[in-house]
């Protein structure tokens, strides 16, 4: 068993060599770093102002009347259950009200948060055909430069550094899409696709 036991040790252990060889010999892919943002990149394609107007209509007209319609059902659910109350109702019936009052209260309490998700969710279905165009351009500019890292806008100082790489640029130019001077374009496609990939400044924050 002692002997078995040192062989499986001096395999183990030959493996261990072996592999940290390979790694020695293996050389290390450059660190390439670049910058972008799916959501930035999305508000500059042809079509995201439409989507854009379409969604503060949404918020306008269909989420205001929701928000309306659950005032005013808060304020007939709410009388009903007094006058219930008053009237000396069952107490089965007048749980079943308070718990129906108790639901659209909620709704009206969180409406902000309820809302917001609603607009989030209509502005990704409407933007569903641009997000695609965006994310098949980006995963193509990925694997044809090969970046180790890519960073956000906002989470460095440097933009305009050589060591990195701006990928707005290349993904516009993929798509034929101008690209504002803000993100490094000069707001025209045939300049934008003779720019400099490395040139450019921080991109403005997203605008509501």
């Amino acid at each position: 068993m002692k002997k078995v036991l040192l062989s499986l040790l001096a395999v183990a252990g030959c493996l261990l060599a072996s592999s940290e060889a390979v790694k020695a010999q293996t050389p290390q892919q450059p660190l390439k770093i670049g910058v972008f943002d799916i959501e930035i990149m999305m508000q500059v394609m042809p079509g995201y102002r439409g989507v854009d107007s379409a969604v503060q209509v949404y918020e306008r007209d269909s989420l205001a009347n929701e928000y309306d319609f659950y005032q005013s059902e808060y304020h007939r659910l709410d009388s009903t259950y007094k006058a219930d109350s008053a009237a000396g109702k069952a107490k089965s019936v007048l749980d079943l009200q308070k718990q129906s009052r108790q639901q659209v209260a909620m709704n009206l309490i969180y409406w902000q948060q309820i809302a917001e998700n609603k607009s989030q969710q209509k502005r990704a279905i409407l933007a569903q055909p641009i997000t695609e165009k965006v994310v098949a351009a980006y995963k193509k500019v990925l694997d044809a430069k090969k970046f180790t890292l890519v960073l956000k806008p906002n989470s460095f100082e440097f933009f305009g550094s050589s060591a990195v790489e701006n990928i707005f640029v290349l993904v516009a130019k993929e798509l034929k899409v101008a690209l504002p001077q803000e993100l490094g374009g000069t707001g025209n496609v045939e300049s934008d696709e003779a720019k400099p990939a490395g040139a450019g400044t921080k991109p403005a924050p997203k605008a509501h």
